[in-house]
């Protein structure tokens, strides 16, 4: 299981596993904050570097080893 933290997941590259589309290389282009202040991060924006498309995840979805690879592969 890899372990984050999420206030230091902003910039981060990630593969993804099971590629779709054809985009398996990511980078986290945004940490949502929390609508109460004080609240924890729930969800991140991946951005696909190919295509420049958006997806927002649960940011816990990263520490899924079959599913993400931290850094570029």
């Amino acid at each position: 299981m890899n372990i984050l933290q999420p206030n230091k997941l902003l910039l981060s590259k990630w593969t993804s596993a099971n590629p779709v589309s054809k985009e398996k290389h990511f980078l986290v282009a945004k940490v949502v904050a929390p609508e109460l202040e004080g609240g924890k991060v729930e969800w991140i924006d991946l951005e696909a570097v190919h295509s420049k498309s958006i997806r927002r995840i649960d940011w816990r979805e990263l520490r899924d080893e079959t599913q993400w690879r931290r850094g570029w592969v």
